[in-house]
């Protein structure tokens, strides 16, 4: 049906349009459609903005025919189009090269890749001469010297008695770091560097007997107690573990730390966390090492029993024992937090679901257990280049029964005193007014370059900023239809673990690839700035490499399989597939829980 708007009575004409807006002609003319001043109109494309900018600017008691109403609003259509078109080609960016997939990782996948800046392969002179003054600490502090690196060589090779020989007249933490193949000629040139921990008034020290076992707190004499900047006591914490922690100790601690990571990596962790000052770094490693050995017992009790351990006590455990494991497990079960997926840059993403949690629902111990085992657990899928992750802290149905600062706080230390340089970026999703308070609280807790990681996302397409849209599930409005659901811990999972002849056998091959490393190390140290150095590096990379490998085929007889071992995730040989299809095959019936099915 159509309407002829020039034969509707004048007067209705008149109220359907003020007066003062029709340009006063005697004839119907198309003025500019200039924008008036102070004023912004956008024009949108299709038909439906011909008549808003028709009734503003031509009243249609001016147009002679339908004809001329005709024309106008055709020309208003091509301008509405060319207006949008142009804007179109203007806003549009040059298409870029679809990104690669990181969702699969396997050891040749890791092999070539270019390092980020401050990591193994990717150092300034500067930054290597620190990582060779690190490594020349640790190694002391640990007992090891090229005395007894040359020990343990020869004993494997066969020349155990010249091993012990050089034991007794030499002490495990005063030698200087020579070369262990360089001969009794070379040892008595003058060195252009020396690397020890101990001054010159300190030299009963350096004589001391390698059977007393324990690194003396006064040999440290560049390291001060009292530091401003020493957040949380760490400096303490480092003498603490030189007085009571024998050297075996804290080298078996460093280096179950190390697991499948490259050895340099580690220290440049906590050089970068230090902003490469060689005795902050050193105190925070030290102290970390104390950390875990004697406060969270994280590899030789959380990793080790896992969450069949959990299970375990749940069921058969009486007390605290079993209070720790239920509430263990219902913080899995439900989902609060869990790994899944990568972000753009290739890094894992933990979600943090705020809602679930409540105050005073589990124990504090079990909170801090549940953090640090997720915390490792993460760890474990990180692969070169990637040494970050992402975590979303979703906050979708957040209220003020969901808010407990005590995990807050365990939790910010945990980043920033144990795991150093772990953090990619950290996305507060959907956080509601009432948020607002509370951030500028643990935004004080934050050190600098933590807070500065920190980003706010209140839909999905600011969140697709970090993360593409189809691996955004569908809980955070995303494209990915996926969710979590916990898979119970299967009969036999962790048989190996019992196979402790096997065990056995694996570690003191593995221990000896670690010798290997070591005395590859001191060389390295000793031939700084020498052409030799290059090839020693090289060595160096070459045994990195092989500790990797051999600790995925460890890693069952000493870890117990997670939920991300069962759903295929974490796979034999160290391959990582974040978005698996499939759970390996295992023969047994799993059982699945999620947040619903919990009271």
């Amino acid at each position: 049906m159509s309407i002829n708007l020039t034969n509707l009575p004048k007067r209705l004409l008149a109220r359907s349009q003020p007066r003062s807006l029709i340009p006063a002609s005697p004839r119907p003319r198309l003025r500019s459609l200039s924008r008036p001043q102070n004023r912004a109109v956008r024009l949108t494309p299709g038909v439906a903005c011909a008549p808003r900018v028709y009734r503003q600017f031509i009243h249609p008691e001016q147009l002679e025919s339908r004809l001329d109403l005709l024309a106008f609003s055709a020309t208003l259509l091509l301008i509405c189009v060319g207006v949008s078109l142009g804007d179109y080609w203007v806003e549009q960016e040059p298409s870029q090269a679809p990104a690669q997939d990181v969702a699969v990782i396997s050891e040749q996948d890791i092999m070539g890749q270019e390092a980020h800046p401050g990591r193994p392969g990717n150092l300034t002179a500067d930054q290597e001469e620190k990582l060779r003054q690190l490594w020349g600490h640790v190694l002391k502090l640990c007992g090891v010297t090229d005395e007894n690196v040359n020990a343990v060589t020869e004993a494997v090779a066969g020349g155990a008695a010249d091993a012990a020989s050089a034991g007794d007249t030499n002490s495990q933490t005063g030698s200087d770091l020579t070369p262990p193949s360089a001969g009794k000629a070379e040892k008595e040139k003058p060195k252009k560097k020396r690397i020890s921990l101990f001054g010159k008034k300190h030299k009963a020290v350096e004589n001391e007997s390698p059977t007393q076992g324990q690194a003396s707190p006064g040999s440290m004499t560049h390291i001060k107690e009292g530091d401003g900047e020493d957040k949380y006591g760490q400096t303490q914490q480092f003498f603490d573990a030189l007085a009571n922690q024998s050297p075996q100790s804290l080298h078996a601690t460093i280096w179950s730390m190390v697991k499948h990571d490259h050895p340099d990596a580690l220290l440049l962790r906590f050089l970068r966390a230090r902003k490469w000052d060689v005795d902050k770094a050193l105190v925070m490693m030290i102290s970390t090492m104390n950390w875990r050995l004697t406060e969270v017992h994280v590899d030789d009790d959380i990793m080790k029993t896992g969450e069949a351990g959990a299970v375990a006590d749940e069921q058969g455990a009486d007390g605290d024992a079993k209070k720790l494991g239920a509430d263990f497990m219902a913080q899995i079960r439900m989902g609060k937090s869990f790994l899944h997926g990568v972000d753009k840059s290739g890094r894992p993403i933990c979600v943090v679901r705020v809602r679930l949690h409540k105050q005073g629902e589990q124990c504090e111990e079990s909170l801090e257990r549940y953090t640090v085992y997720l915390i490792e657990t993460a760890r474990m899928v990180l692969a070169p280049p990637v040494d970050t992750a992402t975590i979303i802290f979703d906050m979708t149905g957040f209220s003020m029964a969901n808010m407990d600062y005590t995990p807050v706080k365990f939790m910010i230390k945990c980043f920033e005193a144990n795991y150093p340089e772990s953090l990619g970026a950290v996305l507060v999703h959907k956080a509601p007014w009432v948020f607002q308070g509370i951030w500028r609280i643990i935004k004080g807790w934050l050190d600098p370059v933590v807070a500065s990681k920190v980003h706010f996302t209140n839909n999905v397409k600011e969140m697709q900023e970090f993360i593409e849209p189809q691996r955004i599930t569908r809980e955070l409005d995303g494209q990915e239809d996926w969710e979590y659901k916990y898979t119970e811990p299967i009969p036999g999972e962790n048989d190996r673990m019992k196979d402790t002849a096997t065990r056995d056998k694996l570690l003191e091959g593995r221990e000896h690839l670690i010798r290997d490393w070591e005395a590859a190390t001191i060389r390295w140290i000793a031939t700084s700035g020498s052409p030799e150095a290059a090839a020693v590096q090289v060595e160096r990379e070459n045994l990195a490499q092989k500790l990797r490998v051999d600790y995925w085929t460890l890693d069952p007889y000493l870890r117990a399989r997670s939920y991300y071992d069962r759903i295929g995730v974490l796979q034999d040989g160290g391959k990582i597939d974040f978005y698996p299809t499939a759970a390996p095959a295992s023969g047994r019936v799993a059982v699945e829980t999620s947040a619903n099915d919990l009271d």
